[in-house]
């Protein structure tokens, strides 16, 4: 239920994405520009990038090269798969500690974009929220039994 709901989220932000960027070209040749049609795509692809890194997370589907790893033995596989995940998972902490470090310095700035006024802080929440659970998630898959 959760999962399909956040699905919807992804998918919604990308239609609005897509609508948005649709609308501005049209305004544009019709001499009628959407103004901060820019800062509306950035935010919804914000939103679907993380739905979709989040996602890719839970289900195992970031891409792989197996070439070398299905030609060894079982157990020497599993140390690999053991330390693709942690590598993982320490890869996604490391972008949210850092992204947290800056959302943290800069969360009194209320920083906005120009035209709109979208709140940065907001994007720089969700990023950061979608960036904690994939580290959480590869974590978590360190410690599961099995091949991806």
């Amino acid at each position: 239920m959760v999962r399909r709901l956040v699905i919807w989220i992804g998918g919604a932000a990308m239609l609005a994405a897509t609508a948005t960027d649709t609308v501005a070209v049209i305004g544009r040749n019709l001499g009628h520009p959407l103004v901060g049609s820019i800062e509306l795509v950035e935010a919804a692809i914000l939103v679907s990038g993380t739905v979709s890194l989040v996602l890719a997370t839970m289900a195992d589907l970031h891409a792989r090269v197996r070439l070398v790893t299905d030609r060894l033995g079982a157990a020497a596989q599993m140390v690999l798969e053991r330390s693709s995940r942690l590598a993982a998972a320490a890869f996604f902490a490391a972008l949210a500690w850092g992204s947290i470090w800056l959302a943290l310095d800069l969360w009194g700035g209320h920083e906005r974009s120009e035209l709109l006024g979208v709140p940065w802080r907001l994007l720089r929440l969700v990023a950061n929220l979608g960036l904690v659970s994939c580290a959480a998630i590869a974590l978590a898959a360190t410690f599961r039994r099995g091949p991806r």
